[in-house]
């Protein structure tokens, strides 16, 4: 089994690792994302002037695949915003101070519910249910934004979706690539997003207690808080009623999102959806005859927050999605006729070349899983995870099921959202923080959980 590389391949390759690079000095990506959308642009083409349009054109792929994230994440701004000027927002997470005293209890009293709701109806919508109700709490509590934003991040984005256990998806696309039963796959990741969830909460949570303890700061990207904060907007009675009718809203979404079995985009549409209600609601209530002109003004600002998060991740994603289908709409039909993607590419190039034992096809798989994460999605390359696992359990004589696993928790892991900036945006613009210092931050966490869980995985084969 093997693919044809080309020069496009090995290119792409050189400006991923200068990307890598570039994040771990804590430089800018921006520049380099274009020069190499640029570049790969014209050694696929042999055209400047093509390779030139490329980037405008990668540039209006990324935004478009983005939309729906940026539009949700702004209306969920919009509604916090109006919560915190009328005091709404005191009065709602005032029962949860109760329970989160300080930072210890705040991060892992997030990270938990983070998982189990997003074991029902996955990562994003939950990022927004969470972050809406108690962000504040554990701010106050005095966890940083930033390390709510990695609870939510880690055990979500990383935890629940790489196990998948309720909805299914992931060990469904993983299992049917490997011709073995879903159930198979699913008892083999147990053991496997088990190892990966403790070990890279435990090591994030010590690395941030540490950092606390030093004194370091954990840069946040505020939002712009109205000179209204300090009017009363509402009786204290107005707020109590809507401090528990929006709790009751959101209660009904999650109903509905059960009943009708709503998933992923449409989740997060019913969530964002009920945001915008409130916002017209409260803003109604708050305003009264000046509603129509507020409640513009509070989208604005919602907009205007979620394209300042957004606006640095656009280049990089632009460039990322040339690994996968982006490249055909942005560039054109360059690539050898067998390709199945750059990304793809690599992953079968990679399992082609390796010896084949139980250590250096669990290796392998993890390799696998994280060069097809890097597109960002996650769920992309899984199925090639499972062929390439199956093709690698032939040839050992046994642990197909641990090796399909090990590939689908590690891509997801890598692309899910926990490692790529634009894929944890929804953790990160919620919480208000830079979701490129929020990679960073988790580049340590989840790089020793992945060595630990493919070690791990070595001995279940």
């Amino acid at each position: 089994m093997g693919a044809e590389l080309t020069l496009i391949h090995w290119f792409y390759v050189f400006f991923i690792l200068s990307i890598i690079g570039f994040m771990l000095f804590r430089r800018d990506t921006t520049v380099i994302s274009i020069i190499g959308i640029i570049v790969i642009s014209f050694v696929a083409s042999h055209s400047l002037s093509h390779s030139i349009t490329s980037v405008f054109n990668s540039f209006i792929y990324a935004i478009t695949e983005l939309l729906p994230t940026i539009l949700v994440i702004s209306i969920i701004v919009s509604m916090s915003k109006i919560l915190e000027i009328t005091g709404i927002n005191e009065s709602m997470v005032s029962p949860f101070t109760k329970i989160i005293r300080n930072p210890t209890l705040a991060y892992w009293i997030i990270g938990l519910l983070m998982m189990m709701i997003s074991w029902f109806f996955w990562p994003s919508p939950a990022v927004a249910l969470i972050g809406a109700v108690l962000l504040p709490v554990a701010i106050k509590a005095g966890l940083p934004a930033l390390g709510a934003a990695m609870a939510m991040n880690l055990f979500g984005h990383g935890i629940a979706l790489s196990g998948d256990f309720v909805i299914q998806a992931a060990p469904k696309l993983t299992s049917d690539a490997a011709g073995l039963p879903i159930g198979d796959v699913i008892s083999a990741s147990i053991p496997l997003v088990i190892v990966m969830g403790a070990v890279t909460t435990i090591t994030a949570y010590f690395f941030l207690m540490r950092d606390m303890k030093l004194g370091k700061s954990f840069p946040s990207l505020t939002m712009p808080i109205s000179a209204e904060k300090k009017t009363q907007l509402l009786t204290d009675r107005m707020k109590l009623l809507m401090a528990l009718f929006i709790p009751i809203l959101f209660v009904i979404d999650i109903l509905l999102l059960a009943k009708l079995n709503l998933q992923g985009g449409d989740a997060t549409a019913l969530i964002g959806g009920t945001a915008l209600v409130i916002l017209l609601s409260v803003c109604l209530l708050a305003h009264k005859n000046a509603s129509l002109e507020k409640t513009t003004g509070y989208m604005i600002e919602g907009f205007q927050f979620g394209f300042k998060v957004f606006g640095p991740v656009i280049p990089i994603a632009a460039f990322f999605y040339l690994g996968d289908a982006g490249f055909i709409k942005i560039v054109g039909d360059f690539l050898p006729n067998t390709s199945q993607g750059i990304v793809n590419d690599l992953g079968v190039a990679l399992a082609s070349v390796v010896p084949l034992t139980k250590e250096i096809g669990a290796i392998t798989l993890t390799g696998v899983g994280v060069l097809t994460g890097l597109d960002g999605s996650g769920f992309s390359g899984i199925s090639l995870a499972g062929s390439i696992a199956s093709l690698f359990a032939t040839a050992i004589g046994t642990g197909a099921a641990t090796l399909t696993a090990l590939g689908q928790v590690t891509a997801i892991w890598v692309g899910g959202g926990t490692l790529i900036p634009w894929a944890l945006i929804p953790a990160a613009a919620i919480c208000g923080v830079d979701p490129f210092e929020l990679a960073r931050r988790n580049i340590l966490p989840v790089t020793i959980g992945l060595i630990v869980t493919t070690i791990v995985a070595m001995f279940l084969i």
